[in-house]
């Protein structure tokens, strides 16, 4: 059997990306860890420390990485954060449980597990500092 072509590239070449792992900076960094670990379900990766105090710390789920850290406060204790931002989580697990988890954790739902106009099945959540979440169904 012969091999397949490689399709053409453009020229520039597009990225190609094999994992993301965006960074979000929190207020209180200990109460976020708690609501993507407990209430969520990520798991605790990795953590760095400054000066003997957990200042970051890297959760995984699954292949995907989210990174957070703690503000310094340098620009401002009470600047706005998640403002026009959303992480769009997919995953193959049952939503309504994991829906459930939340709301056991004490998470308050933005919305129920749905059918979005546009296809997939999800529902949303913000977290502490203000970044939308939704969680689908691919």
């Amino acid at each position: 059997m012969a091999a397949k072509p490689r399709p053409v590239r453009r020229k520039p070449e597009s990225l190609r990306l094999r994992e993301i792992g965006p960074g979000l900076t929190v207020n209180d960094l200990q109460q976020s860890i708690r609501f993507y670990t407990e209430g969520l379900g990520f798991t605790l990766d990795e953590q760095w420390e400054v000066e003997g105090e957990v200042r970051g710390v890297r959760l995984k789920a699954g292949k995907c990485e989210l990174n957070l850290s703690q503000d310094d406060f340098a620009k401002g204790k009470n600047r706005p954060k998640g403002t026009g931002f959303r992480l769009w989580l997919t995953t193959v697990q049952d939503l309504d449980h994991l829906a459930e988890r939340a709301r056991a954790f004490g998470i308050k739902l933005d919305h129920d597990p749905q059918a979005m106009p546009w296809g997939p099945r999800a529902f949303a959540v913000t977290d502490p500092d203000g970044f939308q979440i939704s969680i689908a169904n691919p």
